[in-house]
């Protein structure tokens, strides 16, 4: 795969997660206090998540490094972190099935 592929990759599967974080947290927006408070503190990580992935997806929109050994490796670890915030979150929600594959 050369270099642009990869980043172009990259960006589908970081807009996908960002799409399901997304919607989590309008999800968590319907609950009523009692329960969104429980999942408080989830939800502020998955914020500074997004955020961060937001920055991570203009930088490899912006730059596409010929050299993206050390990113790929941040990447990999930001969607790791996303899949297991994202599965806490959503069941916390009640949500009994996740709605991505293999998640």
């Amino acid at each position: 795969m050369d270099l642009k592929s990869y980043c172009d990759s990259v960006g589908i599967e970081l807009t996908g997660w960002k799409a399901r974080l997304y919607d989590v947290i309008r999800k968590s927006e319907t609950l009523s206090g009692k329960e969104k408070n429980k999942i408080a503190p989830m939800l502020e990580e998955l914020h500074a998540i997004v955020d961060d992935l937001n920055d991570r997806m203009e930088y490899l929109d912006r730059e596409c490094p010929t050299d993206w050994a050390s990113d790929e490796d941040k990447i990999e670890e930001k969607i790791d972190e996303m899949r297991d915030k994202w599965k806490k979150v959503y069941g916390a929600l009640g949500e009994a099935e996740y709605g991505v594959g293999g998640a």
